[in-house]
This record gives C-alpha cells, sequence and structure tokens, in this order.
C-alpha cells in the first residue's frame, strides 16, 4: 500500500504538519491548492478546519486548537478506519471478497476462507499474468525453500473444491499450462 496522505485544508496547520511529515510517516499535501485531483491520491485523509468540504475521508475538526499528540492520534485511527473499510469490499470478478472477515460472497451465498486462501486469491487477482507455483510459493508463503509444490497445488486444489461446492463455478481459478489465474 502507498503511504499516507494527509491533505490539509488550513495553511498554519499544513505549515506545522509538513514539518514533522516524515516523523510521523505521512505525506503532507497543501489542499488549499485547487488543482488538486483527489481522484489521483491514493490512501487520503483531507484535514479541514472551520469549513466542511463533504468530500470523501474528510476529517472535520471543529475543536481547535488541538494538540499535535491528540490530532495524530484522531488522523492515526481515522487512517485505520479507511483501510479496514477498504478491505472489507473486494471486487475479484463477480464475487466480493471481504478480507477482514475472509469472507468470499456471491449473491446471497457466502465462503469462509483461511488466511491463506484469502491470500492466494488476492495475489491471484493482482496478477496481470498466470502465476507459477514457484512464484506463488516465493510471494504468498515467503519462499520457503523447504515447502514442497504439493503444499501450493493443495492449497489451490482445496479452495477450488470448496467454490465448486458452494457456488458451483468451476472456473473461478483456473490452471494453465503458465500457471494459475482467476477467471
Amino acid at each position: 500500500m502507498s503511504l499516507k496522505t494527509l491533505i490539509v485544508t488550513n495553511k498554519t496547520l499544513y505549515d506545522i504538519l509538513n514539518e514533522i511529515g516524515t516523523i510521523i510517516n505521512l505525506k503532507i499535501v497543501n489542499g488549499a491548492d485547487n488543482d488538486l485531483n483527489f481522484s489521483e491520491v491514493d490512501n487520503y485523509l483531507l484535514i479541514s478546519l472551520g469549513k466542511k468540504l463533504n468530500k470523501k475521508n474528510e476529517l472535520f475538526i471543529l475543536d481547535y486548537p488541538i494538540k499535535i499528540k491528540k490530532l495524530i492520534e484522531i488522523v492515526n485511527i481515522n487512517f485505520l478506519k479507511i483501510n479496514y473499510n477498504l478491505k472489507s469490499k473486494i471486487n475479484v470478478g463477480k464475487y466480493e471478497l471481504n478480507l477482514n472477515s475472509r469472507v468470499l460472497k456471491l449473491e446471497n451465498n457466502s465462503l469462509d476462507l483461511t488466511e491463506m486462501e484469502a491470500n492466494i486469491i488476492i495475489f491471484l487477482k493482482n496478477s496481470d499474468e498466470p502465476t507459477n507455483i514457484k512464484k506463488l510459493q516465493e510471494k504468498v508463503w515467503g519462499h520457503v525453500p523447504d515447502l514442497e509444490t504439493h503444499t501450493v497445488e493443495t492449497h489451490i486444489y482445496r479452495l477450488r473444491k470448496k467454490i465448486k461446492e458452494k457456488f458451483k463455478d468451476e472456473y473461478f481459478i483456473n490452471s494453465t499450462k503458465n500457471g494459475y489465474e482467476i477467471n
């Protein structure tokens, strides 16, 4: 995930936070800049004082002055909420995956997944091309040298079987000559 971006509309607060931005591990952007395109900013929180802008991910501070420690605490809590919400509804083809609860849904049916199954689905979803067993071992399992290819194949087999039984879908994860891919 990219660096968290804090967009600050108040010039004084922007100057203060910009000075300590690297310490608090945030990218600080001047929200007073009218050329700012929110669709180009990933993983952001907008802080506004005095005037609510009614933007997505806006944190409206009404009680100020505010201690910087308290502000950072509020900012971190809001970033946690944003991250939680982002993970609660991920589209994977015709399915919806909730990474927080590790549930795969299709209409009114849902399937509980293990953490590894959810990781496999997300990795395959984000892959531009079919993924072979060696790459899955390296990227999903963290390349365990002693890991047999049967471990990966068994996980994929069981996941495909669960999806087939629950959703009657034999083609969610396809096996090609170059590896596995999400249909």
